[in-house]
C-alpha cells in the first residue's frame, strides 16, 4: 500500500484493525513581539520543616512563579545576518513572573510564552557552601 492509498498515514493491520501512525516531533518556538519563552521551575513538595505538600494546596499560596528563559524574541540584522536579542532579557536568565502570567504551552505544562513587561525581576542564585 502507498501513500495515495493511505492518506491519513495509517497502516493496515492482519485484523483489518487502523492503527496511527506514530512520528517523533521535535518543536521549537520562536517567540513573536517583546516575548520570551519560559520553562517554569517546580519546587519540591517538602515544607523547610519536612512536611510534604499536595500540589494543590502548595500552588494555591504561591503568587508568583521562577522560570528559566529558554528562548527569547530575536530580530536579523540584514546587513551582518546577525541575530540580535530585542527582548531585553537576557537569554538562560532566572527570572520572577506572576502565577498566572503568560499562556501556557499545550504539549507542556511547564512551558509559557510571557511578555516581557509581565517579567518582574530577573533572580540570581548563589550558592553558599
Amino acid at each position: 500500500m502507498n501513500d495515495k492509498d493511505n492518506p491519513k498515514g495509517r497502516d493496515d493491520t492482519a485484523a483489518g484493525e487502523f492503527v496511527p501512525a506514530r512520528k517523533s516531533v521535535i518543536r521549537r518556538i520562536d517567540p513573536l513581539g517583546m516575548r520570551v519563552v519560559v520553562k517554569i521551575r517546580r519546587d519540591t513538595n517538602r515544607t523547610e520543616t519536612g512536611l510534604y505538600l499536595p500540589e494543590g494546596a502548595k500552588q494555591s499560596k504561591q503568587e508568583s512563579l521562577v522560570g528559566e528563559v529558554l528562548e527569547v524574541a530575536s530580530a536579523r540584522d540584514m546587513d551582518t545576518d546577525e541575530e540580535a536579542n530585542i527582548s531585553g532579557i537576557p537569554n538562560g536568565s532566572l527570572v520572577l513572573i506572576p502565577a498566572d502570567a503568560g499562556v501556557r504551552v499545550p504539549w507542556d505544562e511547564d512551558l509559557r510564552i510571557v511578555d516581557t513587561k509581565e517579567v518582574l525581576a530577573l533572580v540570581t542564585e548563589v550558592s553558599l557552601s
